[in-house]
């Protein structure tokens, strides 16, 4: 591997002047910086991140916290990523994905190490260990989701309450009366994750003001789980005629099962998911949804991470109002 003693050595400098020559920390002469530049290019010298850190104050490396964790729905986790790595090439800065289950240790790792300038944490639970010390890092951090308390922090998502709610108001005004809400899998509620909460808590609260009779029903996201589901949804609600589905893996198995099940999409059942808009109209019947702005977000929480970092004002909360898309899954209640 190159080193900076290499580079010093080709130019005909002192390690110190390559180090100034690369952070601009003090002035070089014209004729020296090019010497310098050009010998890095030669050599394809790269500086350490956290020696870059320590020259010039960047190090041109954002973290992204993405613990993949049990019930984690792996490739909309990644358009997260994807886009938020894209972005963050328009800054000229390169993005370190953190995917163990760390906690605070592997947060106060990275940034002990000078490795990054700032950080996108993901996977955002309603009481987050990691509040306390994302309060008191002295590098600016963006949650992708909002805690109980969010105060002093962050947090840019789409507003899940309310894409509960809209589901539930929009099977409603087709006349439905008996619905019922298919989730995430059991483990990403026992963790108290926000975003699943707060579906929840959306889908209850309109169904109680419009009056409705209603369940909720985690759901592990396979063919045989949604199957399951499906028949146990029927046992207990025979009336159901309107479902909600925040869980992408099981959406179109959801739907097979319930018409092996004898209930056909839209004329028997209707079905609304908040679900990336790609997966929603590429099934076989394709449903009324409410978009995952995966892209969005995570090209915004990067945004708002490079305005910390120049010291420009952020708002705290940024909160997505959701966007829903009629289609072929949803119609008006059969009258029997």
């Amino acid at each position: 591997m190159v080193k900076i003693t290499d580079v010093a050595r080709h130019a005909g400098v002192s390690p110190s002047t390559v180090s100034y020559a690369l952070s601009g920390k003090r002035p070089i002469s014209a004729e020296t910086r090019r010497r310098v530049e050009e010998a890095v290019r030669r050599l394809g010298y790269r500086p350490h991140a956290g020696a870059r850190a320590l020259a010039g104050g960047r190090s041109k490396v954002l973290a992204m916290v993405v613990p993949l964790r049990a019930g984690i729905n792996v490739p909309v986790v990644m358009r997260f990523a994807v886009s938020a790595v894209t972005t963050a090439r328009r800054y000229d800065h390169d993005v370190l994905l953190l995917t163990q289950e760390e906690g605070e240790e592997g947060l106060r790792r990275v940034v002990d190490m000078a490795l990054v300038d700032g950080l996108i944490v993901m996977d955002v639970q309603l009481d987050d260990p990691r509040l306390a010390l994302l309060r008191g890092l002295d590098r600016p951090s963006v949650m992708i989701g909002f805690p109980a308390d969010s105060k002093g922090l962050t947090c840019i998502d789409l507003d899940f309450k309310a894409a509960g709610e809209a589901c539930v108001e929009h099977l409603a005004r087709l006349g439905h009366r008996v619905v019922a809400l298919v989730g995430s899998p059991p483990e990403v509620y026992v963790r108290g994750t926000a975003f699943a909460q707060r579906v929840v808590q959306g889908f209850t609260a309109a169904a109680d003001r419009g009056r409705l009779t209603s369940a909720v029903h985690p759901c592990e996201p396979t063919p045989a789980a949604a199957r399951a589901v499906a028949a146990q949804l029927l046992r207990e609600q025979p009336a159901l005629t309107g479902v909600v589905v925040h869980n992408e893996a099981a959406l179109e198995p959801l739907i097979d099962a319930f018409e092996e099940l004898g209930l056909r999409v839209p004329a028997d059942l209707s079905v609304t998911a908040i679900c990336p808009d790609e997966l929603a109209a590429s099934l076989r019947v394709p449903v009324t949804s409410i978009a995952l702005p995966a892209d969005e977000v995570g090209a915004r929480a990067v945004e708002l991470l490079m305005r910390k970092l120049d010291g420009k004002p952020v708002p705290e909360a940024t909160s997505l109002s959701p966007r829903m898309t009629e289609r072929g899954s949803t119609a008006q209640r059969a009258v029997a």
